[in-house]
């Protein structure tokens, strides 16, 4: 076989190793981007053009650029402090009542085309994961690392789920106008993009009501790390003051 086919595919196994290595993702991927337009012939210049104005066309790497500073003019401001306040001063709000609360109302916009209204940068890491956890705080008191690791872990899971379950059923969402057009490149014509999105609603009910079973349980896990944790404190002063006084 022809070896010059299988330059195209250059990139792939310098992507597999630079993330098996942990070096920078960004790094990783043009350097494969540059990589793969070299060994296809492609002119230095032109592959330069190509990376700047596809980073130019992108309107996801153009709102992250922009919601960044404001996101950290906020938190340095204390948008933080502020969340965990007000869910604090809610004596019914609970850890799992807010993500499953966020979980809804994150799958039903973005089964309608409203995908930037949330995002792991402008809503999970500044006001959901605060609020989620300053429910648990104005509950128990000081956490445990670990806790707090798992409910920023669940936060950014409500975000994550939601999203990927949701945005199947608008129509006129990216992957599904290309399963739409590849279907009819291949003979395939009798599928249309609003079949593809009511076939979607079954899978996203259902990713609904396992997720918020699994919230629906958070609450206990919390009460139950928090209790385990205390109990250790306790044991540890008792061990320290029994060795001070003998």
């Amino acid at each position: 076989m022809d070896s010059n086919l299988w330059l195209p595919l250059i990139g792939i196994p310098i992507i597999v190793a630079g993330f098996a290595l942990r070096f920078n993702p960004l790094m990783v991927v043009i350097a494969a981007g540059l990589a793969t337009g070299l060994a296809v012939g492609m002119d230095i210049g032109l592959l330069l053009e190509t990376f700047g104005e596809k980073f130019m066309n992108s309107r996801q790497l153009a709102s992250i650029m922009l919601i960044l500073p404001v996101i950290a003019l906020l938190e340095k401001y204390g948008l933080k402090e502020r969340a965990q306040t007000w869910v604090a001063s809610i004596r019914s709000a609970t850890t799992g009542r807010i993500l499953m609360l966020y979980f809804v109302l994150r799958q039903f916009t973005c089964s309608l085309g409203l995908i930037s209204l949330g995002g792991q940068a402008q809503t999970v890491r500044p006001l959901l994961f605060p609020m989620a956890e300053g429910a648990a705080l104005s509950k128990y008191g000081n956490l445990p690392d670990s806790l707090r690791q798992k409910i920023a872990a669940h936060a950014a899971a409500c975000d994550n789920v939601a999203l990927f379950f949701g945005e199947d059923i608008f129509i006129a969402f990216g992957a599904v106008l290309l399963m739409t057009g590849f279907l009819k490149e291949n003979g395939i014509t009798d599928v249309e993009p609003l079949m593809i999105g009511l076939w979607a609603i079954p899978t996203a009910i259902c990713a609904l009501i396992i997720h918020l079973i699994r919230l629906s349980w958070l609450d206990a896990q919390i009460a139950r790390d928090v209790q385990v944790w205390q109990q250790a404190q306790a044991k540890a002063q008792a061990d320290e003051q029994a060795g001070a006084q003998a």
